[in-house]
Parts: C-alpha cells; sequence; structure tokens
C-alpha cells in the first residue's frame, strides 16, 4: 500500500509590503499537522509559492504561543533545514496527494489568494474529493478558487478562519490587504467562529476542513488524521 501524501502550502512572504514588520508562517500551524503525519508514518510535503526558505513569524515563536511539541521542532536543526528547502508550488502542480493543507500565517494573505499554481492545486484536490484543508490564514488561499462548473469552492460551504475580532487582538488590522471574515462572506461562505476568540475551532463540510486560529492547530491536525481514518 502506497503511504499516504500529505502537501502542507506554507508563505514564502516574510516582511508587509508597506513597512518593516516581519511576518511569515505561523509555527505552530505547519508543526502539528506536520508531526502528525510523521507519526503515522505518512509522507509530508511542504512547499511554497517559490520554493526555498520559508520565513517564520517572530510572533510564533514567542513562548505564549509555542507549545511543547512546536518547542522540540523549533529546535530540531534538521527541521528548520527543511523549511529552507521547500518545493515551488508548480513542482507540486500535476500531483494528486492524499491531502492539501493551507498552513496560515499573515505572510499567507499575500501570496496565496491570487496564486494560480495554488488555486489549481485546490481545483484539483477538491473535485477528485481529496481532503482540502486549511488553517487560519491559510483559509485565504481558498478565496478565490473557482470549481470547473466556474462557481466558487467556498460558496455554501459551511466553513471557519481567523475572525477579523482576532485580527484586532492581534493589533494587524492596519497592516493586512483585507478584512478575511468579510471576504468569506462575501463568497456566501457560511461562516462559523468561537464564541470565545482565540479557542480552537474547526469545521468540517465534507472533504472541507478548516481551523479558526492558531489555537487550533492540535484539533485541525487530529480532525485530519480522523479523517483519514474514516476514509481508509
Amino acid at each position: 500500500m502506497e503511504r499516504i501524501k500529505i502537501l502542507i502550502v506554507v508563505t514564502g512572504t516574510g516582511r508587509y509590503p508597506h513597512g518593516k514588520l516581519p511576518t511569515g508562517l505561523w509555527f505552530s500551524e505547519l508543526t502539528h499537522i506536520y508531526d502528525s503525519a510523521q507519526k503515522r508514518g505518512y509522507e509530508p510535503v511542504i512547499a511554497s509559492p517559490e520554493g526555498g526558505d520559508t520565513p517564520v513569524d517572530p510572533v510564533s515563536l514567542q513562548p505564549i504561543y509555542l507549545d511543547r511539541l512546536s518547542r522540540n521542532y523549533r529546535d530540531d536543526t534538521g527541521f528548520r533545514e527543511t523549511l529552507r528547502q521547500t518545493k515551488s508550488l508548480e513542482e507540486a502542480t500535476g500531483q494528486l496527494f492524499d491531502c492539501i493543507y493551507l498552513a496560515g500565517g499573515h505572510g499567507a494573505m499575500f501570496d496565496f489568494p491570487d496564486n494560480s499554481a495554488l488555486k489549481t492545486l485546490v481545483r484539483e484536490h477538491y473535485e477528485h474529493r481529496r481532503t482540502v484543508a486549511a488553517i487560519c490564514h491559510g483559509v485565504c488561499g481558498l478565496l478565490n478558487v473557482k470549481l470547473s462548473d466556474g462557481r466558487h469552492l467556498i460558496a455554501g460551504k459551511k466553513l471557519t478562519g481567523f475572525s477579523w475580532f482576532e485580527e484586532g487582538l492581534a493589533r494587524r488590522k492596519k497592516a493586512v490587504p483585507f478584512n478575511l471574515e468579510a471576504a468569506l462572506k462575501a463568497r456566501v461562505a457560511d461562516y462559523r467562529k468561537a464564541l470565545i476568540p482565540m479557542t480552537p475551532e474547526v469545521v468540517t463540510d465534507g472533504n472541507l476542513i478548516t481551523g479558526q486560529d492558531p489555537f487550533s492547530s492540535a484539533r485541525m491536525a487530529k480532525t485530519v488524521m480522523r479523517h483519514f481514518d474514516k476514509h481508509e
């Protein structure tokens, strides 16, 4: 039996275009899904829009956000080297993985929504009934994906993503290019969010799985793994 393969897509944007503020991947949104895949003997493949080095948001490495699992990966020189050598999305084009997983971090807001290779990969995986998962700002990579019939993938779908209120708590409202929550609703998505901001929330609609915020990282990984269990 072939190993289950998961394509994990991370941002390649390390700074906000207007200003010197650093951004990048939110570390735990990668580590939990990567760790779960490794422990099950699956094959996680990390890719970014242009390939190469993955910038990590320094805020995501602060003790308040860095759980034990993510701390171990932060200190793993081999893993950090893996993040410096991601595949490009073009290299992944034409392949079908068992799951495509869009990790978040504010950087994703700048290089996910309009990336043609990413939109194609997401559409093809969704239409082939493969698992499509996205967490936090990674959900913005679903915004502009259209299916073969011209409809937006997320239209009418139950999903979640980083809320505008949480954006205010993160003090990034003036730095981000758009309001993700409002954009999802404008696509007629059935947007859900936790009653208490900055707490875990994961929403499943068929083969689409989304997580609201960084605190959803562990639950997202467990949900994706359970999804495989149901379909093996």
